[in-house]
Order: C-alpha cells, then sequence, then structure tokens
C-alpha cells in the first residue's frame, strides 16, 4: 500500500460509448498536432514526414507484414492577397467556416503560426468549432450517398 502513497489515485472510469462529436474532436485535434508539428519544422528549417503504419500481405507466403510509411501532410495556410499568411482549418478535404462567411485566419508571419494553431486545437477540444465540424461531416457523408 505504500507504493500508491506517493500516487494520486481517482475514481475515473473509460467511457464505453464515446459520441461521434467527441470523436471528431479528436480527430481534428489530431490534424492541428500535425499542422503545429509541420510549422515548428518550417520554422526551425527541418523537413516534417509523419509516418504511418500499413500493413501488407505476403504474395507468395501470405504473411502480413506491418511496414511504417510515410504520409503526406499538406499545409493548411497560404499567403493571401495581402501578403499575409491565411490559416484554413480543414476537417477531411472541407474547409471549416469559422464564423458566417469567415474561413481563414489571417496571421501576421510564420512565428505566430505555432501560436495561432494552438488556439485552434484549444478552441476545437472545447466545443468551440463542433457546428462547423458537423455540417463538414454532413457534407462528407451526403457524398456518398449518390
Amino acid at each position: 500500500m505504500t507504493t500508491f502513497a506517493t500516487l494520486k489515485l481517482t475514481a475515473a472510469q473509460k467511457p464505453i460509448n464515446v459520441t461521434a462529436t467527441q470523436t471528431r474532436r479528436v480527430k481534428l485535434a489530431q490534424r492541428l498536432d500535425e499542422q503545429i508539428e509541420l510549422a515548428t519544422a518550417q520554422l526551425a528549417g527541418k523537413q516534417y514526414t509523419a509516418t504511418r503504419l500499413r500493413t501488407s500481405k505476403d504474395e507468395l507466403t501470405g504473411e502480413r507484414t506491418t511496414v511504417e510509411v510515410n504520409k503526406r501532410v499538406k499545409c493548411w495556410w497560404f499567403t493571401a492577397e495581402n501578403g499575409k499568411l491565411a490559416l484554413s482549418v480543414r476537417y477531411g478535404a472541407r474547409q471549416l467556416e469559422l464564423a458566417k462567411g469567415k474561413f481563414a485566419i489571417e496571421v501576421a508571419s510564420m512565428k505566430d503560426m505555432v501560436q495561432t494553431l494552438d488556439i485552434v486545437k484549444v478552441a476545437v477540444l472545447d466545443g468551440q468549432l463542433d457546428a462547423a465540424i458537423d455540417a463538414a461531416s454532413n457534407k462528407l457523408r451526403a457524398g456518398f450517398g449518390k
């Protein structure tokens, strides 16, 4: 019992059912983490490559192998007409409407990009973009029903 005396114990349990809204928030937060890594690497003058695991089956032996492959990460920011950077938040291939008729965030310089992405991530996890994420998800889902 003395071993557990140094730890903070809680009554928290893993939730059995996770709502679709929570799943979408986590998915977007993970993509924002990739964008933060990409922006940090660009500031440092380095190349960022995300990796993922891919399972393939060998044709001769029939054995399944897991290989780590590079994943393409496109940056969500671009240079606007006024010369400043603009950050568009994406859910899948769709841009999120952050406010009525506003699809991008103006960022002064690349140095401010990481801070802006952190602020957006906090907003996503707080649920401030749930309506926009839901709208983008419904548009995506409607495309499959054609």
